[in-house]
């Protein structure tokens, strides 16, 4: 029994007792730090003096900045301070639960930097299909190590951020030069993202990814793929990618996932040293991607090929640091049937294959008015639910001038 009276936190539920995902939120004209119970947002500034005095302070700021930078050993003692709070029987004092329909979501901390990989086999051996087609799917190097790239801390936002349509240069069809104006070929990625905390570190070892990743929240990388196929060669993404990235308003603690933990599919090769991990870091994350309210997909995050923990050894072995408030990126989830399929461009194979939505329109890529949410969840504790917090955008036309 707990004295939080929401039929939605149960452990049955994706976000009871056993979730528990950290935000910031507006109430009464204030930014505060809150954790996500059901459907209400609990602020947790109120409580600090019911929480041991060694992370009493880490909840009072107006982001999660604090908290992140604190590490590994506060972050755990405060989820089991709030574990204590929220399944007690009576309410402590200060308690008090917010509809979070009665919240303004905040995204909850600053980036600092945002990196973006590309671990997926199945979707990049499908994009490789599209555009070599009389190739190998995969570049050499894509099995030897987490292929990557780095994003726009400055254009990441908070779940429910409006896109508006980004416009740049493409090429048509058939055509020597380009021209420039709005995205035709507007995308989504689905992805995992991590968010970075602790002491800034370089050269961070396989083994040590839990005492710099904070939690896990649902990212959004939006893509403009007509941009993209013009520019990214030989150099790889930019203004395709970089005018916007979603990220959930609810960080779930990398603790709550603890029997999410899978292993990922045996290289096909021996890796080199800094990438071997004995370790299960691949997590058993079931995504879901709605557009315009119908479901189109479910990717399996079990699926992916390398590691959160591949990933941060990878992208600080060359002495780069990883610092409070990094965010980093599985790229885009898919598996390996069609119906998996994280992406616009894989799901339309290119645009070639529309999808009809349950209100009988059809699509290939997005078009303005359209709205996707993701959402996703992952095995907990004695058969409880973990949840990832959606993220959701609408399409809005491209500004003019």
């Amino acid at each position: 029994m707990s004295w939080i009276d929401d039929p939605e936190f149960r452990p049955d539920r994706p976000f009871g007792p056993q979730t528990l995902p950290y935000g910031v939120v507006t109430v009464d004209g204030a930014d505060v730090v809150a954790v996500r119970v059901g459907d209400h947002a609990l602020p947790l500034p109120p409580l600090a003096g019911s929480l041991d005095e060694r992370v009493a302070d880490l909840v009072t700021a107006g982001s999660l900045d604090p908290l992140l930078a604190a590490g590994r050993a506060a972050w755990s003692e405060l989820r089991a301070g709030l574990v204590d709070l929220v399944t007690a029987a009576s309410a402590p004092r200060g308690a008090r639960l917010v509809p979070l329909a009665d919240t303004t979501a905040k995204l909850p901390f600053t980036v600092a930097d945002y990196v973006d990989f590309y671990s997926s086999r199945n979707h990049a051996e499908n994009v490789g299909r599209m555009f070599r087609p009389d190739g190998d799917p995969l570049m050499p190097n894509w099995t030897h190590l987490p292929v990557g790239y780095h994003g726009r801390a400055g254009t990441v936002v908070v779940s429910g951020t409006d896109v508006v349509r980004p416009s740049g240069q493409s090429r048509l069809k058939g055509s020597d030069n380009p021209v420039f104006g709005p995205s035709r070929r507007l995308d989504i990625e689905a992805e995992v993202g991590f968010v970075c905390g602790g002491p800034v570190r370089s050269r961070v070892p396989v083994s040590d990814v839990a005492e710099h990743v904070f939690g896990v929240a649902l990212v959004n990388d939006w893509s403009a793929r007509d941009i993209q196929a013009w520019e990214y060669q030989p150099l790889g993404p930019f203004l395709g990618k970089s005018f916007l990235t979603s990220i959930g308003a609810w960080i779930t603690p990398l603790d709550a996932l603890a029997v999410a933990r899978v292993p990922v599919a045996a290289p096909e090769h021996p890796l080199l040293d800094y990438l071997v991990d004995p370790e299960p870091w691949g997590l058993d994350l079931r995504l879901e991607v709605s557009w315009n309210g119908s479901v189109v997909a479910r990717p399996p995050f079990a699926e992916m090929s390398w590691t959160c923990a591949q990933q941060l050894a990878h992208m600080t072995v060359n002495g780069a640091t990883v610092r409070s408030g990094d965010l980093f990126a599985s790229g885009t989830v898919s598996g390996p049937q069609k119906h998996q399929r994280g992406c616009f461009l894989e799901l339309t194979w290119g645009g070639r294959e529309p999808v009809r939505l349950a209100d009988g329109s059809e699509r290939t890529f997005l078009e303005d008015g359209d709205t996707v949410v993701i959402t996703a969840t992952a095995p907990g504790e004695d058969g409880s639910v973990v949840g990832l917090s959606e993220v959701a955008g609408t399409v809005r036309p491209a500004e003019e001038g």
